[in-house]
């Protein structure tokens, strides 16, 4: 072991924070939330920028109150993120604990997705005490209902649908929306089934094309003037899909990649307060002297989860959802 909390938090003193992987709006508020409830416990904090590559590369500087002023309202993070191949190694790990050693930071508190906590479980397991906050628009962190950044970045992309839904309406034709994702079908389901989707390709739910190309056309023969079709990128591309849509059904389809706008943006209300909650929860956990773990929220609860188990469980969707989204497009 390279450092030890003891039970109930009495000799911790420092404690650093980072962000890691693809932004998510929230995790300013997150970060605040770390600085602001550490200080509150007389406990220094010390700001880690670029994540793991600013770590090893010892970009680290003390935080204050003001540190963390005025961000709550801001997307993306302040502490800037980057990926970092060198981490994975073994050299790239005791690099950056001999730099956690040198600032004399006792606790970690890494905001991100899986990625990130890979990252955070390998510190543990060299023994150095960290806590893992699910930071990801993806909303594929096992062990907690919502991630930081998902409810914002759904709101984009319902308020995309709706306007391209206007012009779907002006031209009568069926648009195809490829949204964000990676593997997890979380965005495309909750999106598709808040603006009435037709149709929503997930990877978590085979589809039959025959069975799509059908219901557009059952829709068309009853006056139907446009569709609204979305796709999840971990499906596949939309650009392919609506190439191969319109040589089934010869209709005119439109297709619109939504990108990294739904990264970006001033957080929700809900995002902000989850953030809060769950930065704070860190530092509490971090001051029993927990270590390996992830913070979440299930049923409005705050819970903590073993990293390890957050890392081997397989992320699932609400079929439930889904089976109502077809239930309801008809």
């Amino acid at each position: 072991m390279f450092f030890r909390v003891s039970e109930g938090g009495n000799s911790l003193k420092r404690i650093g924070v980072l962000t890691s992987g693809g932004d998510s709006p929230g995790m300013n508020a997150a970060i605040r939330a770390v600085v602001r409830k550490a200080i509150y416990h007389d406990i220094e904090v010390y700001g880690i920028y670029y994540g793991y590559a600013g770590l090893i590369a010892g970009d680290i500087k003390k935080m204050e109150l003001g540190s963390v002023g005025d961000i709550i309202h801001r997307g993306g993070t302040m502490l800037y993120t980057a990926r970092c191949e060198e981490f994975k190694t073994l050299e790239g790990q005791q690099k950056g604990i001999e730099q956690l050693k040198k600032f004399g930071i006792e606790g970690l508190v890494v905001i991100g997705g899986d990625g990130s906590f890979q990252g955070a479980q390998k510190l543990t397991g060299h023994g150095f005490p960290t806590i893992g906050v699910p930071g990801t628009i993806d909303n594929d962190i096992p062990g907690t209902d919502f991630t930081i950044g998902f409810d914002t970045a759904l709101n984009t992309v319902i308020d995309a649908i709706d306007k391209i839904r206007d012009t779907a309406t002006s031209h009568e034709r069926t648009y195809i929306i490829e949204v964000m994702g990676r593997h997890a079908g979380d965005l495309a389901l909750w999106a598709g089934l808040a603006d009435g989707a037709e149709t929503i390709l997930i990877p978590e739910a085979d589809y039959d094309f025959d069975q799509i190309t059908y219901r557009l056309k059952r829709g068309q023969e009853r006056g139907k003037k446009h569709s609204i079709i979305i796709v999840a990128e971990g499906v596949g591309s939309g650009m392919e899909f609506g190439q191969r849509l319109k040589e089934a059904t010869n209709m005119e389809t439109r297709v619109t990649v939504l990108g990294h706008i739904q990264r970006g943006g001033s957080p929700t209300g809900a995002d902000r307060v989850l953030a809060s909650r769950l930065g704070a929860k860190a530092v509490d956990l971090l001051l029993e002297g927990k270590s390996g773990v992830t913070v979440g929220i299930q049923q409005n609860k705050l819970v903590y989860h073993d990293i390890d188990e957050a890392l081997s469980k397989k992320h699932t969707v609400d079929l439930d959802m889904y089976t109502l989204s077809q239930e309801l497009s008809i």
